[in-house]
């Protein structure tokens, strides 16, 4: 079986992930035929709606396949990671500039990539088991496939919060930040699923939606906001310290085991595109930092440390706060490497 299942099915284009044992990571060739099918479908006739799911109860999708790209970066082969990248970013721009309703089930780990094909399209329906996260300051990384952008347009500081750490939002979490747009009970999908297949209408889901169980981010909001308000992160670090809230410290934990490089430049990121006119400028920079963060970075090692070893041990290559010029030489122009978005069929 193929690892995804791209078809027409009555009035929808229908893409399903198809690998559940590896909780639907997308690979490289999983992002180009969901490209070429966007591509093909734009202008069909027959096709009224996108209905984008996966298999399996645990996961959406939970990233990207880093563990491909590890190995390959581990022998001094960079080029696959950033050409998985600049494809993969595409795809995201397709998905959130599409003249067309872009309808995802969202169940279990909606992660990284997962977000990038989950979260730019509308209609975005979680469940009960749905879990969104930005994970990738964990592994040396920075939020990508356009989360810098999502989260700058979260209420309050909420954006710097979930990118720097990680922090999984259930489905009020998901909605109340942004990143999705109702609830419907899972046990509702394949009837929902049937129905807009056969009317093509993503109005369909309207009598399916339900109020979501109660969300933990709007009753930390002030904390929220308080801390991660702060000018520099240095200045961040320090109301959290100061403070005798059980939430700072947690905080502070997850922070400090987080790499200091991919923490300066998502706050960074997060901050220069709440001014963002679309998301085409953040998956910009967002590329900047990923094309150079195997051979840059400690990418690798974060990868190492989650998902090889799992020895959950990173050794970070830089300690403490990163340094003003060393993210500005991550988020620099790449000149002609730089991300450019195409319109050929691939």
């Amino acid at each position: 079986m193929s690892d995804v299942s791209i078809r027409i099915e009555g009035r929808a284009g229908r893409i399903t992930l198809a690998r559940p044992e590896t909780l639907n990571a997308l690979t490289h060739e999983m992002c180009r035929e969901i490209d070429a099918a966007l591509l093909a479908w734009r202008e069909d006739p027959a096709v009224a709606l996108i209905l984008i799911d996966a298999l399996g109860p645990r996961s959406f999708c939970a990233g990207g396949d880093i563990a491909a790209v590890h190995a390959a970066g581990k022998l001094g082969e960079f080029e696959g990671a950033r050409n998985f990248w600049r494809d993969e970013y595409r795809m995201n721009a397709r998905l959130a500039e599409y003249p067309k309703p872009v309808v995802s089930l969202m169940q279990g780990f909606v992660m990284g990539g997962g977000v990038g094909l989950g979260c730019h399209g509308h209609p975005r329906i979680v469940g009960e088991t749905s879990q969104i996260a930005m994970p990738e300051c964990g592994i040396g990384l920075i939020p990508d496939v356009g989360g810098t952008y999502l989260l700058a347009r979260a209420p309050g500081h909420l954006g710097e919060y979930l990118g720097l750490t990680g922090a999984r939002m259930g489905a009020a979490d998901a909605i109340y930040a942004g990143f999705a747009d109702h609830f419907i009970p899972e046990a509702i999908w394949p009837e929902l699923s049937a129905i807009l297949v056969e009317t093509g209408d993503a109005t369909a889901i309207q009598p399916f939606i339900e109020k979501p169980p109660e969300g933990r981010l709007p009753a930390v909001q002030d904390q929220i906001d308080l801390y991660f308000s702060a000018p520099i992160y240095a200045d961040m670090l320090e109301r959290l310290e100061t403070s005798v809230s059980p939430f700072a410290a947690e905080t502070l934990r997850i922070l400090h085991h987080n790499a200091p490089l991919s923490l300066a430049c998502t706050l960074q990121l997060v901050r220069d595109q709440r001014a963002a006119p679309d998301l085409r400028r953040a998956l910009t920079m967002e590329y900047r930092y990923t094309y150079r963060a195997p051979a840059e970075a400690d990418f690798l090692e974060g990868v190492r440390a989650a998902v090889i070893d799992k020895d959950r041990r990173p050794r970070w290559e830089r300690s403490g706060i990163a340094l003003a010029s060393e993210v500005a030489e991550m988020l620099a122009p790449l000149g002609a490497a730089g991300l450019k978005f195409t319109e050929e069929r691939r």
